[in-house]
């Protein structure tokens, strides 16, 4: 199993850009595949500075209806129509960043999906509380509804309805399992439930833990920490090094998160730059 970064948050290797995002280039013995996409086709301009054949994808697994995850794909659509793109049946929702301000007049964000997305052929929609098997190799699952210690950032995350905003309870967000060497890996995108509860879905579904985790953690606020904020990083830190698993993280859990979590786990936890080999020579 191969894991390279095609994008993040922050300036990786030299000759590649970054922007607010994430995607994932997986090779397995009898797959070429795409984790996420980022929010834009900079993340093929990447892609190809490393070498990546994007013609040869053929699987590519949206982990949420975030545009800075799904933002990629109408212009690798452009280079490959044949990869089939798997997401989660509520990733077209409306889904919005109240950061800002609660209406749209005073500045609520969309961050949803282009729904041009949706009308792709090769397009495919997964039911969200139940294990897809797509070979031995690949399984999708979701069905998250634990909140131990669930991240603060989604406060400002909602969905839009009929009746206003309503929380997003992130049911439209999907983890990605990957078997290959014997090694199990799992992709989670940003873990918006918390990575402590989408561990404890993994272990209820497969037995277990995967060896290693490579996943934003959500953590990311603008402004300082409160210290309240700052004790739940760390009691969240200090599950993990509970669970006999290696955490490669970046994108939305933040240099101070991280900082905060490093002392607790010490090698455990890397965080990864774009262009970097995460599994794998």
């Amino acid at each position: 199993m191969r894991i390279t970064v095609l994008m993040e948050d922050l300036p990786g290797r030299e000759g590649l850009v970054n922007e607010h995002g994430l995607s994932f280039y997986v090779e397995t013995a009898h797959h070429r595949l795409l984790a996420d996409t980022g929010q834009s086709g900079k993340t093929w301009e990447n892609a190809e500075a490393l070498g990546i054949d994007l013609t040869a994808v053929d699987t590519v697994i949206l982990s949420h209806g975030h545009y800075d995850h799904t933002g990629g794909v109408m212009a690798l659509a452009e280079r490959n129509s044949k990869a089939a793109i798997f997401l989660n049946e509520l990733a077209g929702g409306d889904y919005w960043n109240i950061r800002d301000g609660r209406t749209l007049q005073d500045g609520a964000r969309y961050i949803g999906i282009d729904r041009a997305i949706l009308r792709l052929p090769q397009t495919k929609l997964l039911q969200g509380d139940v294990v897809t098997e797509l070979d031995p190799e690949i399984a999708v699952f979701g069905g998250v509804t634990g909140r131990r210690l669930w991240p603060e950032g989604n406060r400002i995350l909602v969905r839009r309805t009929e009746d206003g905003f309503v929380q997003d309870v992130f049911d439209h967000e999907q983890y990605l399992v990957i078997r290959d060497g014997g090694q199990t890996v799992l992709i989670g995108g940003c873990a918006h439930n918390g990575l402590l509860n989408i561990l404890d879905r993994y272990h209820e579904l497969f037995g277990g833990y995967p060896d290693a985790v490579v996943s934003g953690f959500h953590m990311m606020k603008q402004g300082e920490y409160t210290e309240e904020e700052k004790a739940a990083i760390r009691e969240t830190a200090e599950e993990l090094a509970k669970l006999p698993v290696r955490y490669f993280t970046g994108h939305c859990t933040s240099l101070p998160a991280y900082e905060l979590m490093k002392p607790v786990l010490g090698e455990r936890l890397v965080y990864f730059t774009i262009g970097e080999k995460l599994y794998g020579a």
